[in-house]
Order: C-alpha cells, then structure tokens, then sequence
C-alpha cells in the first residue's frame, strides 16, 4: 500500500474497491454522502449489489474517517485502498451513486466475492507469468495497454471492460489449444477488472484461474526495476495520468478532449492542442466540438488561477 502520510503534497488522494454483498444501497449512499461532507471529501464512489468502488480526495483525518465509515459497512473489513498525494483537489464534487455493478461487465450470475481466481501477490507475480503453461491476459482498454504491459501478455484490443466476454467467446480456442486447461494469469491497473474477469472466467468451466493482486500499482511500487517485467508506463485515473516503477510519475499528460494518455511525441503532432484535440482523437470530432473544448478548457484555467473550481461544479450531486 501506498504510504498515506502527509508529504510535499497536502491533498490525500484513496482509491479502493471491494467485492461483498451489499444490500440497501439507498441508505448506505445517504450516509455516505453525509461522512464525505462531513469530513471536506470529493470524488465519486460506486455502490451496488457486489460492492463498491471510487476514487476520493481530502485532507488526510478527512479520507481516514470516511475510510474508517466505510470499513465499518457490513463485509467491508478488508477493503482494498491506494494512496497517491496531489498539490490540490483534483475533483470538483462528491458523487455517491448507485450502479448494478461497480466495474460494467454486463454479465449476469457473476459473484467475485464468492468465486473470483486465485489472488497472486506482486513478488509472486513474475514466477507465474514466467511459466510458459501460463497464458497473460491484459484486461484492460486498448489505450491503456498501449502505453505499457507485461512482456508477451495477450492484448484483447478493447475499448470498454464490458467488451471482454465477447473477445474470449471468439478467441477461447485459439487461446487455450483446443480446449485443454491451461493456467491463465490477468491483470488491470489497480485489481478490480482482473478480479471480476477470473470470476466471470470460473463460470465459463475454467479453474486454474489467477489475478494480480493489488494489479499493476502493487507490482510496479514493490518490484524492482531490475527484476521488473512490465514495459513502459501504466495509465492511472488520477491527475497523474501514468506511472513508472516505485509509483514516479510518467511521461504522458491527458487528452481533455477524449480522456486518452498523450505521450511527448503525441503532444508534438500538429493535432494536439491542449484541451482540445490530440492525434487519437482529432479525427473523431469536428471544429463545432473543439470549440466547445477550447472553451470549456479556458474556463478550467480561469477558475484555477482563482484558485475555485470550474464553471458550473457542484459541491455535492448523486
């Protein structure tokens, strides 16, 4: 885990996620929102029946006693959390929402709390997919793998998590030999798709099922660059926008226009424009959008010389 303690940035940023039934969400969203006005916190948490998920900024006694709320719903005990720090708040409101899923995949009769794979831990991480019986699957978007992945993991080339069953419906046989078990290995930014993608697995008849624990972020802080796997950065849904080993902050910056990692060599194209078009996307919008990206990224800059949020936020919406 990330080390939560006060450092050279004074905003404490937790990211976390668990799987566990979750019943009345109406009641615990209304005491959610309560414990994050409470205590000065924003950002987005997720309820649903198999649990919830979100990402959250405050000052650091703020994030402990929502994070101590929290842990204290029924099954919550072992909630997974990362720490990141930032110079300032990096969301604009506090949106406590209810969802049939916390992570889309759209498939029904999947319960990880119940039957996700086997857990692997960072420093267990490399003897697995070392294992050429061991077959790595990427589960996460295409823009994301495209900045980094582990060496020979298979690349699923989707846009959305909810994309995943229907590309192992059509590759299973091409991926597994013909039908013979084979271990497979999956791994995500941060653990949560991995997971849910070895429970939907362990229904589709396959039990030699694992995932990363903690997923990319955990490996990448606790595996030495020497002994280190990965290649190139990891995409991250925060202001940091990717990261290297030991959690340093990557190269790329963010596309405000379509949400995509930039890299240098993309922010030096005669399509990118801060905050309103980058190579990737420039083609999938029209001068009427950008203009409306140009403004709305004009406005950002204004609020945040005056030190507020951007036109039109929202201290608290559900």
């Amino acid at each position: 885990m990330t080390d939560s303690r006060p450092g050279p940035h004074p905003v404490c940023v937790a990211a976390l996620y668990h799987f566990t039934p979750m019943e009345d969400c109406a009641r615990l969203q209304a005491g959610l929102r309560r414990a994050c006005r409470d205590n000065g916190v924003r950002g987005t948490l997720l309820l649903a029946p198999e649990g919830i998920n979100g990402t959250i900024a405050g000052p650091d006694q703020g994030i402990a006693n929502v994070l101590d709320h929290i842990r204290a719903l029924p099954g919550c005990g072992g909630l997974d959390v990362k720490y990141s720090r930032a110079e300032a708040m990096p969301f604009h409101r506090m949106k406590v929402r209810i969802k049939a899923e916390i992570v889309t995949m759209g498939q029904p009769g999947i319960d990880p709390a119940a039957n996700a794979g086997t857990y692997v831990s960072p420093l267990e991480w490399n003897a697995l997919i070392d294992d050429p019986d061991t077959i790595v699957i990427d589960t996460r978007n295409a823009y994301e793998v495209a900045i980094g992945s582990f060496a020979g993991a298979v690349d699923p080339g989707t846009e959305t998590f909810r994309d995943f069953p229907a590309w192992y419906a059509r590759e299973r046989e091409a991926l597994l030999g013909g039908g013979i078990p084979r271990k497979v290995a999956m791994f995500c930014t941060g653990g949560i798709r991995c997971e849910k993608a070895s429970a939907w697995l362990k229904t589709q008849g396959l039990d030699d099922v694992y995932h990363l624990k903690g997923g990319v972020l955990a490996y990448l802080e606790q595996v030495s660059p020497a002994d280190s796997r990965w290649k190139g950065e990891c995409f991250v849904f925060d202001q940091r926008v990717s990261v290297g080993h030991g959690l340093t902050p990557g190269t790329h910056a963010l596309c405000f226009a379509c949400r995509r990692p930039v890299a240098p060599a993309d922010r030096a194209s005669p399509l990118y424009e801060e905050g309103a078009s980058c190579p990737a996307c420039h083609g999938e919008r029209d001068e009427g959008q950008r203009a409306s990206y140009r403004e709305r990224h004009r406005q950002e800059r204004l609020a945040a010389a005056r030190g507020g949020a951007h036109v039109g936020a929202v201290q608290d919406e559900g």
